[in-house]
């Protein structure tokens, strides 16, 4: 199945209105341990650069992903097989929080843009009010010379930053607000959920932050980490939605798990007809 996947203008670059991530390929399932010890059985080494290789086929250019030694060696691995596809870099969890200094080594690796994880940088300094310390690790992406990206899981952060005018070239924005999600449902039933909460009122009001900043944002959690998967109509209607609620730069970071499917196929031929729809 082979596209004319539309590519968008992103901070200088021509880039696929559809990046793949990496969240089903290292078995962030964001769901329960059982699926993602599936993932990660799944997904050997070989197996990663198939699935590359095919996005890029399928006319993907762009994929993001979190810095650990095992995707760093299968980026690697990827790259010496030919691959061509754009890396954007999001720290692993907390670690650039933990060592600022960690920026300069996932420099490289060549990314095209690196970001301080949402949860795990983001979200934590605007927690502890800390708003300072994250633009320092923004100032340091910014003094490697790649493009700095904020990734962003409270749209409060997206519009601090934006009255402010920090100094950045994108965002990462999630659709949902999954520490806010589950704040809201304690604050309701008294007692935390059991998972993750994905509430429908977090998308609109993200949605609305994305329309605000004229920056382009990498929209991730479009599926609500497989939980709006039910039949290609659902599909349809959400991967619809993120594109009609936000801006024609905003690129659509989807997790594609290929074990059972051409998943990465169908996306790329759904955004491409989407795209043209709604032209």
């Amino acid at each position: 199945m082979e596209t004319t996947l539309p590519k968008i203008s992103f901070c200088g670059h021509q880039i696929s209105k559809l990046v793949i991530g990496d969240n089903p390929i290292y078995g962030y399932s964001h769901f329960n341990q059982l699926l993602s010890q599936h993932q990660q059985a799944y997904h050997t080494p070989e197996r990663v650069v198939a699935t590359l290789k095919r996005a890029e086929e399928a006319g993907i250019n762009g994929w993001q992903n979190s810095m650990t030694d095992r995707s760093m060696s299968d980026l690697q691995l990827y790259r010496d097989a030919g691959g061509t596809i754009n890396w954007f870099c999001l720290s692993q969890g907390s670690r650039w929080y933990e060592d600022p200094d960690h920026v300069f080594e996932a420099a490289k690796h060549n990314p095209i843009g690196m970001a301080p994880h949402g949860g795990g940088v983001g979200q934590r300094c605007l927690r502890e009010n800390r708003l300072e310390y994250l633009q320092d690790i923004l100032k340091r992406i910014r003094d490697t010379g790649v493009l700095v990206g904020l990734s962003v899981h409270d749209p409060r952060l997206l519009h601090i930053a934006e009255d402010e005018a920090w100094d950045i070239d994108y965002y990462m924005t999630g659709l949902y607000n999954l520490h806010g999600g589950s704040e809201k449902f304690t604050q309701k039933f008294g007692y935390a959920p059991l998972g993750e909460i994905y509430a429908r009122e977090d998308r609109d009001e993200m949605c609305k932050a994305i329309q605000r900043t004229e920056k382009p944002c990498l929209l991730f959690k479009v599926l609500a980490a497989g939980r709006t998967i039910g039949s290609p109509e659902q599909i349809r209607t959400e991967i619809k939605f993120a594109i009609e609620n936000t801006k024609p730069i905003d690129p659509l970071l989807l997790g594609m798990y290929q074990q059972f499917g051409d998943q990465i196929g169908q996306n790329a031929q759904l955004i491409t007809e989407l795209c043209a729809e709604l032209a």
